[in-house]
């Protein structure tokens, strides 16, 4: 007996275009050398999952083999238009097969888009078993043109409107989760398809919660947590710590300070990371607000934001003298944020359930429009001095796309900081002392009647408010039906979201 050998040369249409990369000068010098690494080490990997993030955040990949994954590398790989034209429950949101109405010639029928792997983002995940490697994807058309759809893009765009500024942006993230225990290992398909999603995972709490940071408290998480964090570390993640929050297994991880894009893609690693280990461990990580947990508290994101010049280092939000504060230009930077803050709040909080978070009832979660200094029930919390000086928008849900967010922060704050704001004509309800919007219904109408266009183009704006219309028309009819209680998580948020994310 012998092992044959194969002579099986890549499939016609299972790659993008040959030489796509070069073809295009899609790749700077940085992404070059990596994609040299990349190559060298694929001979110790023996899958690899190129992954990009939907409109909604979530990781859609495809595995390959480390063989087919050559070829990949730099010649993209086609790949479904599927993730931009579906809901969060999955149903079809875009009218891919008429008039979708986008302004993007290649969803029609279909088609594929190309997607190109970032060897920058290469990494060997951290497990036993087979060996597999995660990379990010950059979503483009068969021309070679950033794809209109493109979060990634979209955050790419703003950063370089940065550099031509000589500016450069960093953030950290703290971001709170829930850890439950897994029930059942069921997959709750029943009943499921298109917009129809089944069951949510039953769980139980792995503690009763409501000892704010108590160590004992941690202790119950510990076992799960501290595995996870030394495999974020192993990752090259720069986990600051693990904490428990207030509600029962809610936990907060923070990260020290990274470059935009860094951070955008470390919270698509971590969250798809956190998700697959836990799961492992025989428990359920959600990065869902407000679960359908008994005594669950909502959970935030924190975005913490600071500017640096390129050239030098320093940093634009520093006051001079010992009296703290922002400087000058760090107040032109919140100044932004406020004024976009209601046209651009989908972009942070996306999902029916996260604006259960924003009731007036959370005294610790931002109701109104405004920056103050060290006050945690503001929307902008000014924190530090010198050159740690930065600004914390308390608004966001962890679930949100981190690509967008991040990007609406920044192209806000860019405009405020370039005096760009005070003549663009901020729409009704915009800037200090407003509500911020109370529910997505309401979020959606100002992301439709504002400016949102300015940042992401026509095309994605389309996209996201069709996908947002289908995923609001789809919850208020179940409402319609089930009446359920007022002020209560629904049964429709836990199928909808509590899996998924």
């Amino acid at each position: 007996m012998y092992a044959r050998s194969w002579s099986a040369p890549v499939a016609e249409g299972s790659v993008g275009r040959p030489s796509f990369v070069t073809d295009h000068g899609l790749w700077d010098a940085g992404q070059l050398a990596a994609a040299e690494r990349v190559e060298a080490a694929l001979d110790d990997v023996d899958f690899v999952r190129v992954a990009f993030a939907d409109p909604h955040g979530l990781a859609r990949s495809k595995t390959l083999t480390a063989q087919a994954f050559r070829g990949v590398l730099r010649n993209g790989m086609n790949f479904s238009p599927g993730p931009f034209l579906f809901d969060t429950g999955h149903a079809v949101a875009v009218d891919f097969l008429g008039e979708h109405g986008i302004g993007v010639d290649e969803i029609a029928g279909a088609g594929n888009f190309v997607l190109v792997p970032d060897p920058l983002t290469f990494q060997v995940l951290p497990q036993d078993g087979p060996r597999t490697a995660w990379v990010i994807g950059d979503e483009y058309l068969r021309d070679g043109t950033p794809h209109p759809l493109s979060a990634r893009a979209v955050l790419r765009e703003v950063l370089r409107r940065y550099a031509e500024q000589g500016l450069a942006p960093v953030l950290g993230l703290e971001v709170e989760w829930y850890l439950t225990r897994r029930l059942d290992d069921e997959p709750g398909n029943q009943g499921n398809g298109f917009g129809l999603q089944g069951r949510a995972p039953r769980v139980a709490a792995v503690n009763a919660g409501y000892q704010f940071n108590l160590d004992a408290a941690y202790d119950t998480v510990a076992p799960v947590t501290d595995p996870l964090a030394l495999d974020l570390l192993a990752l090259g993640l720069p986990l600051r710590s693990m904490e428990h929050e207030s509600g029962p297994g809610q936990v907060e991880t923070t990260f020290s300070p990274m470059s935009a894009l860094d951070t955008a893609d470390a919270m698509l690693l971590f969250r798809t990371h956190t998700k697959r280990f836990c799961a492992r461990l025989g428990h359920h990580a959600s990065f869902m607000s407000q679960p359908l947990l008994d005594a669950a508290d909502p959970s935030g994101w924190h975005l913490n934001q600071s500017v640096v010049e390129s050239a030098t280092g320093r940093n634009v939000f520093s006051a001079e003298g010992l009296t703290g504060g922002l400087s000058p230009q760090g107040k032109a930077y919140a100044d932004g944020l406020l004024s976009w803050a209601r046209e651009l709040c989908m972009l942070s909080v996306p999902t029916v359930n996260g604006y259960r978070r924003l009731a007036a009832e959370h005294a610790l979660a931002p109701t109104r429009v405004g920056c103050s200094v060290e006050d945690r029930t503001a929307m902008l919390r000014v924190v530090g001095s010198g050159a740690g000086a930065h600004i914390e928008n308390r608004t966001g849900e962890p679930c949100a796309n981190p690509y967008l967010n991040i990007a609406a922060q920044l192209f806000a704050g860019l405009d405020g900081l370039t005096g760009a704001q005070a003549g663009s004509g901020g729409g009704p309800g915009d800037g200090p002392g407003q509500v911020v919007p109370q529910s997505l219904r309401e979020a959606l109408g100002a992301f439709t009647t504002g400016r949102a266009g300015q940042l992401l183009g026509a095309p994605l704006a389309a996209c996201l408010a069709k996908l947002k219309e289908s995923e609001l028309r789809r919850f208020e009819g179940w409402c319609a039906q089930a009446a359920p209680t007022p002020g209560r998580v629904t049964e429709w948020e836990q199928r909808e979201y509590f899996g998924a994310y």
